[in-house]
């Protein structure tokens, strides 16, 4: 014979109607049989559940119940068909929710993430993104993450990890130098527009960090990976300080510091000068200084030394010569 599960007390059935609501909003259509396996109950104690949620509610100003301060469901549905689909919600409508905007950009960055190979689990954030649609006062505007250069190498890379195979690929440096890596890649950052792959680089025996724009022939390979993250320590910072590093003096306006934070090492010093604050940036190499300053036009001035300040111009004039520009 059959052990019929113990009956719930007063307690524990109001904490399973508490639960079992927002798991049908949630849902919007589902079986009753469904509905009993999840919460591992009889399918009439389902049913039980479903008629009194179907009673219940919220008086209004008069202190009556009228139409609309009751839950309903579609009664057709549950009761031919053994469906359950509410039909009107009480207080539960009332409380804060995202606009139809904020979901939309909610939507669109859970997008983004997805593509990211640390985020392999999709239903995970197909789910919050279905929830997040569902639940917003107005319908989320239709949109879409755009398609950008690196995109086939973030996809190349995701595959990587799910397939738990290294990747080689060819690689410019800070330096112009042309190298050819094999890496077991580890995640995937990024700092203003650029995007920067942390892996363990197999010829230098380490962690090394890859601008992507920077990468061309990308490939998977045959070979196992060897380290997976969590395997080797990944700091918060993107970019580490090394005893190679160079020191720039600049200057730049207040709102801009805090794009450039990763570059200021902790103990640089911090002046006013007029309407600008005077610090240091650490950097590889003086190449690497043209691009953040291009990437913050008019923000950040190069003071010393003599050889950054001139990487910069004669870069900056080079660029203007090819547009048929004479350097001011």
């Amino acid at each position: 014979m059959t052990k019929r599960p113990p009956t719930l007390q007063a307690t524990d059935k109001l904490a399973f109607l508490l639960s079992l609501v927002p798991w049908l909003i949630d849902r919007a259509q589902v079986s009753v049989a469904e509905t009993a396996k999840h919460f591992g109950m009889t399918e009439q104690e389902i049913r039980d559940a479903v008629m009194l949620i179907a009673v219940s509610g919220i008086p209004g100003e008069t202190h009556q119940y009228q139409d609309g301060d009751l839950f309903d469901i579609a009664w057709d549905r549950f009761e031919d068909d053994d469906e359950i689909v509410l039909t009107h919600l009480v207080a539960i409508d009332d409380s804060p929710r995202f606009s139809g905007r904020e979901a939309a950009a909610l939507i669109a960055g859970l997008q983004y993430l997805s593509a990211l190979p640390e985020n392999a689990d999709r239903g995970a954030i197909d789910s919050l993104m279905a929830k997040l649609a569902r639940g917003a006062s107005t319908r989320p505007s239709e949109m879409a993450v755009e398609a950008g250069e690196t995109d086939a190498a973030v996809a190349l890379i995701r595959e990587a990890v799910a397939t738990g195979v290294q990747v080689e690929f060819d690689y410019v440096n800070s330096r112009g130098d042309h190298e050819h890596r094999h890496a077991d890649p580890l995640r995937i950052e990024s700092v203003d527009t650029d995007w920067y792959l942390r892996a363990w680089c197999h010829l230098r025996g380490a962690v090394r960090i890859f601008r992507l724009d920077r990468i061309s022939a990308l490939t998977l390979t045959a070979l196992p990976i060897q380290f997976h993250v969590g395997d080797v320590p990944l700091p918060d910072e993107l970019f580490e300080g090394s005893a190679d590093d160079l020191f720039v003096t600049v200057e730049v306006t207040p709102a801009a510091l805090s794009l450039i934070a990763d570059y200021i090492p902790d103990d640089a010093e911090r002046a006013t000068v007029g309407d600008r604050v005077r610090t240091s940036v650490r950097v590889s190499h003086y190449h690497a200084l043209k691009r953040l300053v291009a990437g913050l036009p008019g923000m950040v001035t190069v003071v010393e030394p003599p050889e950054a300040r001139r990487a910069v111009v004669e870069w900056a004039a080079a660029g203007a010569a090819r547009y048929g520009i004479e350097p001011g």
